[in-house]
């Protein structure tokens, strides 16, 4: 019996041993296996754009041949589409047109697996420039916070105060506002809380305003330069010396920097070095600032005419004369340019031969610059009016009298925002020219408003950079 009792239990002991290494063995095997399974990963083509950007999407790891489902926020669906045998896909999708400014999130997710993976996108509508595009539509087409039904709700968020007048308008790119004083100073401010991150001390006055493209911010100085700086840290990359005074805005395109100079010439310098590629030669000061399309460069001058120049090379393509100065800066819109002249019109010219297609007739100097939006030209005259014109005819379609001079409009989402000599900063209804809203400043506005995530943007005589928004409505 003993023997007997041994000999099962050693046996049952060498069992039980088996049975516990396998399920060790089996065990390990499994975890080994999770540990090696990938993870699903999703990787975007861009993380931050405007509504209506085009994205890619591109994803690793998910199930075999399963369809994947995109949505923007978990509740809007992007697109869909088939993984292949590995997993992987690529999907274009367009960020929704009533996405507001702020952070989303894109998500995927595996029909058949469950398996999903996310990641952010940054809503985030731009103002880079004095016209706002190289076209200088002076119109941003994505705003969608302020509107006629809320505009009237503003109120002041924040104000800095640079101590001297402002002249120069604003450009607002990635969460910071760039802004020139007559204290000689470029500023960097955040656009959130306006505190000051950087400025830049020139020679004398700064009434250019920044054009902001790839990192770097570009502006002109009375102290006869050009300059680019660091947009992160305002450090100076290259300064070009002109023969004079610079008033005229940057426009950059395709590596290249156009600005006029007071010496009468039109620049055009290498964006990434200040070199001088080429300069065009006119009869007086150039304070227009370019509007730059389809290759060529289009600019008023002092000696009365508006010239068309090969953006390469800087040739005359064309040059259509008024009756006197040309200080306004062009809109480029459906082929025809738009401007202004001290002989009290507006014109419209034909953007490949330079032929009038319309003027019209105001009673005073229009040294103010157009904005085009939705088949309309917006521009005020020294005659103490902003006009509405159809942009086909030159037909008046509504006017708004101020008590005095205006500033260059800009339109965003059906409202028109623009600054006045009598302190004020106006919001009217673009279709119908009705005041919606208005603020008063503390002295005369010459800087042109910006609109960018639902913030209204705008400097003063008074020395002070105005943001503006709607109660609650940070990005």
């Amino acid at each position: 019996m003993r023997s007997f009792s041994f000999r099962s239990r050693t046996t049952g002991l060498a069992l039980l041993v088996v049975l516990v290494l396998s399920l060790a063995l089996t065990g390990k095997v499994r975890l080994a296996a999770h540990a090696t399974a990938a993870t699903p990963t999703i990787t975007l083509s861009r993380v931050t754009g405007p509504p209506t950007s085009k994205v890619t999407i591109s994803g690793t790891a998910f199930g075999s041949s399963e369809t994947v489902i995109a949505t923007f926020d978990t509740s809007t669906t992007l697109g869909t589409t088939t993984t292949s045998s590995t997993g992987s896909f690529s999907l274009g999708i367009t960020i929704p047109t009533a996405a507001l400014p702020g952070k989303h999130s894109i998500q995927v997710m595996g029909q058949s697996s469950r398996l999903k993976a996310s990641r952010r996108f940054l809503v985030n509508t731009n103002w880079r420039e004095f016209g706002y595009d190289k076209i200088h539509s002076r119109t941003n087409p994505y705003e969608n916070v302020l509107s006629p039904s809320n505009v009237s709700q503003l109120t002041l968020d924040w104000s800095y105060n640079t101590g001297s007048v402002i002249a120069s308008s604003q450009a607002i790119v990635n969460g910071v506002v760039y802004i020139g004083s007559n204290n000689h100073n470029m500023y960097a401010l955040d656009a959130k809380t306006g505190a000051k991150l950087w400025s830049y001390a020139t020679g004398t006055y700064i009434g250019s305003s920044p054009t902001v493209v790839n990192g770097v911010v570009y502006f002109s100085s009375f102290d006869d330069n050009v300059y680019a700086l660091n947009a992160k840290t305002g450090t100076k990359l290259w300064s070009y010396t002109t023969g004079w005074e610079v008033f005229s805005s940057p426009t950059v395109a395709n590596g290249v920097v156009y600005i006029g100079s007071n010496d009468c010439n039109l620049y055009a310098l290498g964006a990434k070095t200040g070199a001088k590629l080429w300069s065009y030669t006119t009869g007086n000061y150039v304070e227009s600032s370019p509007a730059v399309t389809n290759g060529v460069v289009y600019f008023g001058s002092y000696d009365g005419n508006v010239y068309a120049l090969d953006a390469k090379t800087g040739a005359k393509l064309w040059s259509y004369a008024t009756r006197w100065y040309v200080p306004s800066s062009p809109a480029v819109a459906n082929g025809v340019v738009y401007i202004g002249s001290y002989d009290h019109n507006v014109y419209a010219l034909d953007a490949k031969t330079g032929a009038k297609l319309w003027s019209y007739l105001t009673s005073n100097a229009v040294i103010t610059s157009p904005a085009v939006a939705n088949g309309v030209v917006y521009i005020g005259s020294v005659n103490d009016n902003v006009y509405a014109l159809d942009a086909k005819t030159g037909a008046k379609l509504w006017s708004y009298p101020v008590s005095s001079y205006l500033g260059s409009p800009a339109v965003a989402n059906g409202v028109v925002y623009f600054g006045t000599d009598d302190f004020n900063v106006y919001a009217l209804n673009a279709k119908t020219g009705a005041k919606l809203w208005n603020y008063t400043t503390g002295n005369t506005i010459e800087s042109s408003p910006a609109v960018a995530n639902g913030v209204l943007y705008i400097g003063s005589g008074d020395g002070k950079v105005y943001a503006f928004h709607l109660p609650g409505t940070h990005p």
